[in-house]
């Protein structure tokens, strides 16, 4: 709820079809917010949708889009507006890896994946910030990942290099919003339980992991979200992928990308 607000506060999800999207609605509805959903599948938020109001009495709205279209987050943006919402709280988590290595795929994927994973999430925050600002309150959580906070790896080029950018963003972005009552946070979990790797294609690669190095979709989101409340700018999901993340800061750039380089084949679709 907004400080001194009668109003029920409005979160954005998007890729909020499944995984980690779907577990930040879940969280956000049992905190009692209203929700806008969307992902290119409309047929899972409309279930995700009846079970938040099934469980929680969560209004939900639910609208299809795809981010990949450069047109898609200022229609967005415009329905929500039609509909009569004000978003208080935006959660940038639509986002997909694509494997194998620069040129194994065409530009025009790797296009997509820069509109996804980059320019949208920057153009519904462009689009959003002014209202929060004006009504002095706003909660930004842009989904990034450990990955870039560590040194690049071989396979996936621009996955790390993408989310690297969302956190630099994030953290200007919080700086810029102190006075307003908006804080940024890029949450940066290690490797979640969810469908990413099987899209990805590396779920038999990753299976590998020990189950230590996992945490599950649902505990991303509630730390992401009592991370950005508390108004941490940068927050790295877990302790053994904080440990990770300093490990390799420590060492020297040379040593660090050796590591990445022996320790790659084992969560990175290559070729």
């Amino acid at each position: 709820m907004n400080s001194g607000s009668k109003t029920p506060c409005w979160a954005l999800v998007t890729g909020a079809s499944a995984g980690i999207g779907a577990a930040f609605a879940r969280e956000l509805a049992s905190r009692g917010t209203s929700l806008v959903l969307t992902a290119r599948r409309e047929d899972r938020l409309a279930v995700l949708a009846a079970e938040l109001l099934e469980r929680h009495g969560t209004h939900v709205e639910c609208i299809a889009a795809d981010l990949a279209e450069p047109a898609a987050p200022e229609k967005l943006c415009a329905e929500i507006e039609r509909r009569g919402i004000a978003i208080d709280t935006l959660i940038n988590n639509a986002g997909y890896g694509l494997p194998g290595s620069f040129v194994s795929q065409p530009w025009p994927k790797h296009a997509e994946f820069i509109q996804v994973m980059m320019t949208a999430p920057c153009e519904l925050a462009h689009l959003l910030l002014k209202g929060m600002q004006q009504r002095g309150y706003g909660r930004i959580v842009n989904v990034a990942s450990l990955a870039g906070l560590v040194p690049g790896s071989a396979g996936h080029t621009l996955y790390g290099a993408s989310k690297a950018f969302l956190i630099k963003f994030s953290q200007s972005l919080a700086l810029e919003n102190l006075k307003h009552g908006v804080n940024v946070c890029a949450v940066c979990p290690g490797f979640t339980y969810s469908e990413f790797h099987d899209v990805t294609g590396t779920r038999g690669v990753v299976s590998k992991m020990p189950s230590w190095m996992w945490l599950s979709a649902e505990e991303v989101a509630r730390r992401g979200m009592d991370a950005v409340e508390r108004g941490e700018i940068v927050y790295v999901t877990g302790r053994i992928n904080r440990m990770i993340k300093t490990l390799l800061k420590l060492l020297p750039d040379r040593f660090a990308l050796r590591a990445m380089q022996k320790r790659a084949k084992n969560f990175r679709a290559q070729e």
